[in-house]
Parts: structure tokens; sequence; C-alpha cells
């Protein structure tokens, strides 16, 4: 009974194994990585742009405060006394205008 027994112990382990065939993994290539290379010579220098628009003109401004009264002036010095006559001068009559 024992050499029975591992007599089928060995025919149920070739069975089973015959039918199972082995998984295939197959594993996936590594992605290429770029690698960047060394730069490039600069490029040219481009074009100067052109001038912007000018600006609309400002508004005018407020109108400002009024300034400070200024300081009164001086009394004037006080006139000689008169020696009794007076002169009245009298302009001269308009003449017709020439033509």
């Amino acid at each position: 009974m024992n050499l029975s027994l591992t007599l089928s112990a060995v025919l149920a382990t070739l069975a089973l194994a015959g039918c199972n065939p082995p998984a295939v993994v197959t594993v996936p290539a590594p992605a290429p990585v770029a690698v960047p290379g060394p730069p490039g010579p600069t490029g040219a220098t481009g074009s100067t742009g052109s001038t912007g628009a000018t600006g609309d003109a400002g508004s005018t401004g407020s109108t400002g405060s009024t300034g400070m009264q200024g300081d009164t002036g001086r009394s004037g010095a006080t006139g000689e006394a008169g020696t009794g006559t007076t002169v009245i001068v009298v302009p001269p009559a308009a003449s017709a205008p020439a033509n």
C-alpha cells in the first residue's frame, strides 16, 4: 500500500504538470529616454520694434485757491502848507483832424 500511494502521488504530479503549460512572462522593453544634446548656436538678433502710439492730451487742471490779502501800505508823509497861490492848467483845444 505504501508503494501504491507513492506511485499514485508521482503520477498525479506528472499529470497535473503536463496539463498546465508554464506562463510566459514578457517584460516590456524600457521606453527610450530622450537625452538632450548640446545647445545650438545663438540666433540672429531681431529687428527693432516700431514706436508706440502717442497718448491723448491730459485734461486741464482745476483752478487754484484764492491767495491771501496783501499787507496794508504805510501812510504817506504830510505835505507842506501852501503859499496861497493856486495854478490851474487848462488843456489845449482839440484841433480838427487832417484829411
